[in-house]
């Protein structure tokens, strides 16, 4: 071989320890980056607190799914309705079990015939799929919390020592549990100004169970805040196309049946399982007076705390619409523009929303929906049970009260059947937290003005 091609073929060897090199430092960097990531756990006690939390409850769970007797309420309710579906019924009017007619929306039917697939309708396997669903929630729930930053490390294992939450999702297999799941997949979307696919996931949890439109209001106003009118709107069209296709197969067949079905508000619960109004005759409970009264008290309390408290620093809620409707109005008249103005203009008005806001805001607004609904049954605490922690960090009380009123609440959830000194009790500590929610200082919405802060707190101070 000549002097030339050998020198051809000696760069060969360099680039094979080049690529080797590569590959090497690559490696080092992906081990430095898990080194690094748990080292932050580590350091962080917080953090390393969260995850023993999650490990100690994920034992707890198979403990009681081992040794704690399932207890039978609607399993066999969900599963005559599922086998229904499946052989091919869509009219919603006949779809039954023996606790009644079928009165969730479409995701409750997908998600529990993937359910009856997966386990052949048999309890103990569906208790561990609610087992890992109930982990996975929790870590959700713990990662929240971690990023709000609201909490002392210790209280974060409030959000594991609720008897009847247990209950709730591995012994009795609720509905509720998944609704509960999914909208914290929203809400971590919402964390992260991921608006368009949170409100997806959030229709996805309201296919599951209309409880989750208890967020409904106070996420409007979180949108309004964050996004142009033409985002609202598209966010919101995405939204109602989730419940459009979900349901799909019932509203061309009887769209009647499903509509007054899987979204009846007039329903009337029976006065025996209310946990939380036990103390009013039943006359009165069920009567149209009393139902109308709370929502009224509901409205008000929204809008009390929609212009004093979460758009304070807008200058109120009528301030912040009609910004919003000269906005709309500046939009439609800039239609005529070049494609690239409106696109700046579009990113120009979006807005970055301070996690505490965003989570604080959800989690009252859903909260003032329990305080005024005509009834709790046991399966709803799950509503709101992983948001008390942070609702009562937020109150201005000292600790000890903040630790009692979790205490009561517990309690009250755990008396069976409620009786008119636990319901009263329970009122009169959702009526203190509540209280407490008011007195708090509202926190400054906007992550991307700080500028403005500054200049509003110096101003206060002059």
């Amino acid at each position: 071989m000549s002097a030339g091609g050998a020198e051809l073929l000696t760069p060969m060897p360099r680039q094979a320890s080049a690529s080797r090199s590569s590959a090497a430092t690559a490696g080092s960097k992906t081990a430095r980056k898990h080194d690094s990531f748990i080292r932050k756990i580590i350091k962080n006690p917080k953090t390393s607190f969260a995850f023993a939390v999650l490990l100690a409850d994920a034992i707890l769970i198979s403990l009681i799914i081992s040794y704690v007797p399932y207890t039978k309420i609607d399993w066999d309710a969900y599963m005559s309705q599922v086998t229904g579906f499946l052989g091919g019924e869509r009219d919603y009017s006949k779809l039954e079990g023996d606790t009644g007619p079928l009165v969730y929306p479409a995701g409750f039917l997908y998600i529990y015939s993937a359910i009856q697939y997966v386990t052949g309708g048999q309890v103990y396997p569906a208790q561990v799929l609610f087992g890992l669903l109930y982990i996975v929630n929790l870590g959700m729930v713990l990662f929240i919390y971690l990023k709000t930053d609201v909490l002392p490390w210790w209280a974060l294992c409030l959000v594991s020592l609720s008897k009847r939450v247990h209950s709730i999702f591995v012994l009795r297999l609720f509905n509720d549990c998944f609704a509960t799941t999914l909208f914290h997949a929203a809400l971590i979307s919402f964390l992260y100004q991921k608006w368009h696919l949170g409100l997806v996931i959030f229709s996805g949890a309201v296919s599951v169970k209309m409880n989750v439109l208890l967020f409904a209001p106070p996420l409007l106003l979180l949108l309004l805040k964050a996004m142009n009118p033409v985002g609202v709107i598209s966010a919101g069209a995405g939204a109602a196309l989730v419940q459009i296709l979900l349901g799909l197969p019932f509203i061309l067949s009887h769209p009647v049946a499903y509509i007054s079905r899987a979204f009846n508000l007039g329903r009337v619960f029976i006065h025996f399982w209310s946990v939380n109004f036990k103390f009013v005759p039943e006359e009165i409970f069920v009567s149209r007076g009393f139902a109308l009264s709370l929502l009224a008290a509901h409205l008000i309390l929204l809008g009390i705390f929609a212009h004093y408290r979460w758009c304070r620093h807008e200058g109120g809620l009528f301030s912040l619409l009609h910004s919003k409707l000269v906005q709309m109005k500046l939009n439609i008249s800039d239609l005529s523009s070049f494609p690239l103005r409106r696109f700046n203009s579009h990113k120009s008005n979006l807005r970055v929303l301070r996690t505490e806001h965003i989570t604080t805001t959800l989690f009252v607004g859903n909260f003032i929906g329990i305080v005024c609904a005509r009834s709790l049954h046991y399966q709803f605490y799950s509503w709101y049970f992983y948001s008390l922690p942070y609702l009562l960090w937020r109150t201005p009380f000292p600790t000890w009260l903040r630790l009692i009123l979790f205490v009561t609440v517990e309690f009250c959830w755990n008396v069976f059947p409620s009786n008119v000194y636990s319901s009263s009790l329970l009122l009169g500590a959702h009526l203190l937290i509540l209280g407490g929610l008011w007195m708090a200082p509202p926190e400054y919405p906007y992550a991307d003005d700080t500028n403005q802060k500054s200049a509003n707190t110096k101003k206060k101070a002059s």
